[in-house]
């Protein structure tokens, strides 16, 4: 129970925010919505809202869906001579199939923007009314024929940046090496107040995060400790804590793109790769050190659900979007046969992955 009431609780959050994202462009946009469900299989509890909309809580809490009046399902919009037919002209006005391309593309994307402002808020309350870390990293020790030492970096020498990342906290330094797409990183020191860039290999080695999860860390040799005397925790400002919030949220969309292509050409640690198993374990572990952390893992999980939803899949919002570009170049929708073919191809996919995720859930719980 401590793994599966935090599980639910961060997965019906984030799929509630990234539904509520197509609902609410459909609402505007003038798309009748027939159902609003969170999870999937039998229907647990619900109601109707004064529109028509049945809300509901399903029995396999494992995502959502918005369903559109008129619809099969909730993107369909090829054969529109045929699905009009079976509609009287205000009735017609309420279908998702009739509406500009724009508006369209707009209800699809609504679900993953929605995932985005939601941890730009998470992120931002935090640094508001929390803080954030701006405590600088210094080198404390170099270990004997590591990496690092080879490199030439040195005790004492304060990390500003790693491959190109600013570092701004002792916090990053080693987000940015653990998440480098390759052994080779630039670390960019400040030493007798000038800045000097090392380029340093690095391993893996078998480890424990935090939770006493086994894990393969990237490490280059060195252990770090703040330069200064005190740790500097600043609370911002909306504006400066906005600032920050997009600019995590680019850099985490950045890092997994990173990751993705690393796997496509086969280079990427896979056992790091979880499913829903993994999530559930994670947190509940993260749950037990409080309620700051456990809304940090919600807003990075919505980050990386709306990333997903915009690969160009079928089945996921970025294939819908994909659709929709071909509809723009050709002068029409792709006919149905098509579009269920690549269904199927995005279903064998995200099958396959699912069974990958899952089996290494397993094997590392």
């Amino acid at each position: 129970m401590s793994f599966i009431i935090p599980f639910i609780i961060l997965i019906t959050v984030v799929v509630f925010i990234h539904e509520y994202g197509h609902y609410y462009f459909a609402k505007r946009y003038g798309v009748g919505v027939t159902d609003f469900s969170i999870g999937f299989g039998k229907e647990i509890f619900g109601f109707n809202d004064k529109s028509g909309t049945r809300w509901k809580f399903c029995i396999i809490p494992l995502g959502g869906y918005v369903k559109f009046f008129g619809d099969r399902n909730v993107f369909s919009q090829a054969e529109q001579a045929e699905i009009l037919k079976k509609y009287n002209k205000n009735d017609q006005e309420r279908l998702f199939t009739i509406k500009p391309l724009y508006q369209r593309a707009l209800i699809v994307f609504g679900g993953p923007l929605a995932n985005f402002l939601l941890a730009i808020v998470i992120f931002s309350c935090i640094y508001m009314f929390v803080g954030k870390d701006f405590t600088p990293a210094k080198i404390a020790q170099v270990s004997v024929d590591s990496p690092a030492e080879k490199a030439g970096l040195q005790k004492n020498d304060v990390i500003v940046a790693i491959n190109d990342n600013k570092v701004l906290s002792i916090r990053e330094v080693s987000t940015f090496i653990n998440t480098a797409s390759s052994n080779s990183i630039d670390i960019t020191v400040l030493r007798n107040d000038s800045e000097i860039v090392f380029k340093t290999n690095s391993k893996f080695i078998e480890s424990k995060d935090v939770f006493g999860n086994l894990v393969n860390k990237r490490i280059i040799g060195i252990s770090i400790a703040p330069a200064t005397s005190e740790i500097n925790q600043k609370k911002l400002g909306p504006v400066t804590a906005i600032y920050y919030s997009i600019k995590e949220i680019w850099f985490v969309s950045k890092t997994t793109l990173s990751y993705v292509g690393s796997l496509i050409l086969g280079q990427a640690d896979t056992s790091q790769l979880g499913g829903p198993i993994k999530i559930a374990k994670i947190s509940g572990q993260v749950a037990e050190f409080g309620l700051l952390a456990f809304i940090s893992t919600i807003a990075y999980i919505s980050i990386s659900l709306g990333l997903i939803n915009l690969f160009p899949i079928p089945l996921l919002d970025g294939g819908h979007l994909m659709f929709f570009l071909f509809e723009k170049i050709l002068g029409r929708p792709l006919s149905q046969k098509t579009q269920e073919g690549f269904f199927r191809i995005g279903l064998f996919l995200l099958i396959s992955l699912m069974v990958f995720t899952t089996f290494n859930d397993i094997n590392t719980w």
